[in-house]
């Protein structure tokens, strides 16, 4: 199972893609529009997440070396804050304005980290 992955062809969509592109997109349109950006819930939630070349080399290198029937997660073990990711993604995109915590929108899930140990063995 893989972990919040990204890369080409992500959904960018503005109402149901999912944080990493809606980020991008958002202050994208921030830095071409020049307007203020919303971003919801709080910043406190932990993501950990995954290039989806990254998953390929790991899905061959299991066809490769894993028989068993147990699910194998895959991820890098690596966590950052939704707040962490917003100021990054502001800073690679170049948005110079402004950012608004909609803290009326939920945080869904606190925390999710995969364990990932099955595939270290």
């Amino acid at each position: 199972m893989p972990t919040n992955l990204y890369g080409p062809n992500d959904n960018y969509h503005p109402e149901n893609s999912h944080v990493l592109p809606a980020l991008m997109g958002r202050f994208h349109e921030g830095k071409v529009g020049g307007a203020k950006e919303v971003v919801w819930r709080t910043g406190s939630p932990l993501r950990e997440f995954f290039h989806v070349d990254d998953l390929v080399d790991a899905v061959v290198f299991l066809m490769g070396n894993y028989s068993g029937l147990e699910h194998v997660n895959v991820g890098n073990g690596k966590e950052v804050t939704i707040k962490e990711l917003a100021e990054l993604v502001k800073e690679v995109v170049g948005f110079e304005g402004e950012f608004v915590w909609d803290t009326s929108k939920p945080d869904g899930t606190p925390r999710k980290l995969m364990d990932s140990s099955k595939l270290a063995k």
